[in-house]
């Protein structure tokens, strides 16, 4: 990060966007004095007011005296609450930690506060939550017991890390609606971190756009989405897949902008296959054709019905019974040969649930799972191993899901050794075809996946599954939680390898808008229910149902005009 000037006003929300790697997190945890100890902070001043007059240098002050700001007048909200909440601890024993010692509270004055808090932040059943440790909690809940956190000390300034990255459109429009609340409620001002400027145009009173350390363009966001003088910004926006309809490729950054040696940002020449510096001719110049049309003949690849889904839970101890709870019941649809076929829902709508059964990854289920006339759940686990070759999956999360010690040469060839296809030669043969049809360098075969950024992983995964060119994928969430520029490469990727492989797939998300570019077709799942399913803009501007309605707008930034 560098020379970077901030000034916030009471009560006001002032958004900083920018890639990953742009220094938006460096920058907030530097304001916090939670950097790693080797790292070295230079800069004129940090100046605070709580009340407008009195002014306190934070630059200089040592850890001791800084810990009397830290929760108590500045507080931040983690980007991931999972591995930012103590997993040993209670929920209600980390919510009571700040205000034991900021307002020197009792045990049960601080409870009560606690669960007050907890209130608040619109939790159900505080109570239960409060004696209940982070992995017994959803995503949405456990970032609520953040926020709970963060605002238990009525600070003057909260800092907000990607607070609804990955999270569901519904729980993040209900997260966002509380923070702005808060906001007007408590006269708190807000530093908004994001890399969406769909949440920006929703939450945020000024923009600063950061890239590489700097702060390239900054400015009121509602002139700022007008007229972006920046090409990089105007790249930001432009990436959005609400944009686009099928068949047009989606723009990335690069498009726009040229990084020089200087670090200045430059609009790129019109060279052929690239974007204009006019925003307004780029849908001409991206018109393709439909990649995404199941075709003339309809023929059904995969037939599902009836399908139900049950999880358990106790049993495993003498004297406590086994409960069951369904993950999905009564489902039933076609994904036609050729097509991809979207499933939206919020989280524990029954999505990834689904997504493992087409797999036979579940234990308890019923119900029939045809692949071309084969019934998938009635194959003996030796006939269901060998035919997996035939269904792969793209995990929701590349990183937990690859072997932190192996190189990513053998990790993309395990599916090939797993299944006994070609000698060592030819498998690397083959994953040195792969990489490339991926975007990735040959050099990488030898790198391990922590050397590797977000984007680079999600390439490496989906390289993974597509090794043993299957003619069905299954997609859970594949671009979730990557920056808009990144997830504009990996939609253009999937409909590339599409084109070129030929495969079906199945395309998991909780962001319609998504859904609606890359699909023909899509599925509406809430509560392990099918409750709606059509053709993409039919569902999208014609929704039958209020859950749907409400997944539409939830979606942040839709009306978004610039």
């Amino acid at each position: 990060m560098h020379n970077f000037s901030m000034d916030l006003n009471r009560g006001e929300v002032m958004a900083v966007v920018g890639e990953s790697g742009s220094g938006k997190s460096v920058m907030s945890l530097a304001l916090m004095k939670l950097l790693a100890k080797n790292a070295i902070v230079k800069g004129d001043s940090i100046l605070f007011s709580s009340d407008g007059e009195n002014k306190v240098e934070l630059l200089g002050i040592d850890e001791k005296e800084f810990r009397f700001y830290r929760g108590k007048k500045l507080a931040m909200i983690f980007q991931e609450p999972m591995t930012s909440l103590n997993p040993v601890m209670t929920c209600g024993a980390q919510i009571c930690e700040p205000l034991k010692f900021h307002k020197k509270l009792n045990d049960r004055n601080a409870k009560a506060a606690a669960l007050l808090l907890l209130q608040k932040v619109q939790i159900t059943e505080p109570e239960k939550v409060y004696g209940k440790y982070p992995h017994q909690l959803s995503g949405g809940q456990r970032q609520r017991v953040m926020i709970a956190m963060a605002i238990s000390c009525n600070p003057s300034v909260l800092i907000c890390d990607e607070p609804t990255t990955a999270l569901d459109v519904i729980v993040q429009k209900t997260i966002l609606d509380l923070l702005k609340n808060l906001c007007l409620s408590e006269n708190m001002s807000m530093i908004f971190i994001t890399h969406d400027l769909g949440l920006v145009a929703e939450m945020a009173d000024r923009v600063q756009v950061m890239l590489k350390g700097r702060v390239v363009e900054s400015g009121v966001v509602r002139e700022l989405f007008k007229n972006p003088k920046n090409p990089y910004t105007r790249g930001l926006l432009m990436c959005r897949p609400s944009f686009y309809s099928k068949g047009n490729r989606l723009p990335v950054v690069s498009d726009f902008y040229i990084p020089e040696n200087s670090g200045d940002a430059n609009i790129n020449p019109v060279l052929p296959g690239r974007l204009s510096a006019d925003p307004k001719t780029d849908e001409l110049k991206m018109k393709t054709d439909s990649v995404n049309s199941p075709g003339n003949s309809l023929q059904v690849l995969l037939r599902v019905k009836e399908l139900h889904v049950r999880y358990a839970t106790g049993g495993n101890l003498p004297g406590i019974k086994k409960h069951w709870t369904d993950g999905i019941k009564n489902i039933n649809f076609e994904v036609f040969k050729g097509e991809i076929l979207g499933v939206v829902g919020e989280s524990g709508s029954g999505k990834t649930t689904l997504g493992r059964a087409l797999l036979g990854l579940n234990k308890h289920f019923h119900g029939s799972i045809s692949y071309e006339g084969l019934d998938l759940l009635k194959m003996k686990k030796s006939e269901l191993r060998s035919f997996r070759r035939n269904i792969q999956i793209v995990f929701q999360d590349p990183y937990s899901s690859l072997n932190p010690r192996l190189m990513i040469g053998p990790a993309i060839s395990e599916p090939i050794k797993a299944h006994e296809l070609k000698d060592p030669s030819e498998r690397k043969r083959s994953v040195l075809e792969m990489l490339k049809k991926v975007d990735l360098e040959p050099a990488y075969f030898t790198r391990y996946p922590h050397e590797f950024s977000g984007g680079q992983r999600q390439r490496i995964v989906i390289a993974r599954a597509l090794i043993l060119n299957p003619g069905f994928v299954v997609f859970d969430e594949s671009v979730s939680a990557l920056d808009v520029s990144v997830q504009a490469q990996i939609l253009n990727l999937i409909n590339d390898l599409k084109e070129k492989l030929g495969f079906t797939a199945v395309f998991i998300s909780h962001d319609l808008s998504v859904i609606r570019y890359l699909c023909e077709r899509v599925i509406v799942m809430e509560k392990g229910e099918i409750v709606e399913c059509g053709e993409v803009e039919e569902v999208y501007q014609n929704p039958k149902t209020e859950y749907t309605r409400s997944l539409i707008a939830a979606i942040p930034g839709k009306n978004l005009k610039f």
